[in-house]
C-alpha cells in the first residue's frame, strides 16, 4: 500500500498559514505513538546536552520533530535533513517564517551520501532505517559524523509484527519499506560493527499501542488510498476513535513490553 502520497496529501493540506502547520504538529505529536516514546526518549537527551548543542534530524520528513526539539532547548542548532524535495522546500517556508532560520537548517541529502566528521552530538532518525536498503553504510556514516561522547537514537519497526508484517508470507502494509523490521540481536548487532556502544533497544507498541496503530493509522490509511471521499469522514471517523486510540497510547507509553511491532534504539560514541 502506497504511504508516502496519503502522507503528502495530508501534509499540503496542512501547508500555508502558521497556524495550520502548528495544528498539524500538534495533531501528529497527539495520534502517533511513536512521538509519545520519541518525546519521551528526548528529554532524556535534552538533559545531557543543555546547553549549546549540534543536533541532525536525519530524514526530517514534515519536520515536526526538528520543531520540537527546537522548542525543547533554545541552545540547539538543528540540521534536518531529507531525500525529498518538497518536504525540504516546505519546511525551509515554515521554519523562516516562525523565525527559525537562524539556529534550524533544512537540506536535501540521502543518508547514504552523509559524509561529516564530528559534526554533531546528538543524531534522532525516525521511522527513516526501515526505508534505506544500505542500513550499515548510513550507521557508518551517522558514526563519523558524530563527535566523541554523542548520541544517537533511532526509532523503526521491529521484526515482532513491524509494517504489519506477522509471518514469512506477508508483505508489509507499507510498500515503501525495504524491510519489515529490525531484530533487537540485528540492529544491536549492526551498530556494534559501526562502532556504537552503549546500545540499548527497546520494544514499543505493545498490544495497547499495536491496537491503537490499527484504529488511528492502519485503517484510515486503507480507506483513503481505497477513495479520497474518505478525506471527508475521516473527521467523524477520529472523533469517533480517536479517545480509545489516545487512552491505548497512554497505556504503551507507561508499560514495559516483552514484544511490540516497535523498537526505541539509543546508542553512543564514547569519548
Amino acid at each position: 500500500m502506497q504511504y508516502d502520497p496519503i502522507k503528502k496529501t495530508v501534509g499540503r493540506f496542512f501547508s500555508g498559514p502558521l497556524i495550520m502547520r502548528k495544528i498539524f504538529y500538534f495533531f501528529l505529536d497527539i495520534l502517533l505513538l511513536r512521538a509519545w516514546h520519541v518525546r519521551k526518549a528526548l528529554r532524556g537527551i535534552v538533559r545531557k546536552y543543555p546547553g549549546e548543542t549540534s543536533v541532525l534530524d536525519a530524514g526530517a520528513g514534515f519536520g515536526q520533530y526538528t520543531w520540537r526539539m527546537s522548542r525543547m532547548n533554545r541552545n540547539w542548532k538543528i540540521k534536518a535533513v531529507d531525500i525529498d524535495q518538497e518536504h525540504i522546500m516546505d519546511n525551509n517556508i515554515f521554519f523562516s517564517r516562525a523565525g527559525l532560520s537562524g539556529r534550524v537548517t533544512f537540506e536535501i541529502l540521502d543518508l547514504t551520501q552523509l559524509n561529516e566528521t564530528g559534526s554533531y552530538d546528538f543524531i534522532l532518525s525516525v521511522d527513516v532505517m526501515e526505508h534505506i536498503e544500505e542500513d550499515e553504510l548510513v550507521f557508518r556514516n551517522f558514526f563519523q559524523a558524530l563527535r566523541p561522547g554523542g548520541s544517537l537514537l533511532i526509532s523503526t519497526p521491529s521484526d515482532k509484527g513491524g509494517s504489519d508484517v506477522h509471518g514469512k508470507e506477508e508483505k508489509s502494509f507499507i510498500d515503501e519499506h525495504v524491510r519489515d523490521g529490525y531484530g533487537i540481536g540485528e540492529i544491536s548487532q549492526k551498530l556494534g560493527r559501526a562502532g556504537f556502544d552503549n546500545i540499548k533497544a527497546l520494544y514499543t507498541y505493545g498490544k495497547p499501542g499495536s491496537l491503537s496503530w490499527r484504529l488511528s493509522m492502519k485503517y484510515p490509511v486503507r480507506m483513503l488510498n481505497s477513495s479520497k471521499i474518505f478525506f471527508i469522514i475521516l473527521p467523524l471517523y477520529y472523533m469517533i476513535f480517536f479517545p480509545l486510540a489516545l487512552l491505548l497510547n497512554i497505556f504503551d507509553i507507561f508499560l514495559i513490553h516483552k514484544s511490540g511491532t516497535g523498537l526505541l534504539v539509543s546508542a553512543s560514541k564514547l569519548q
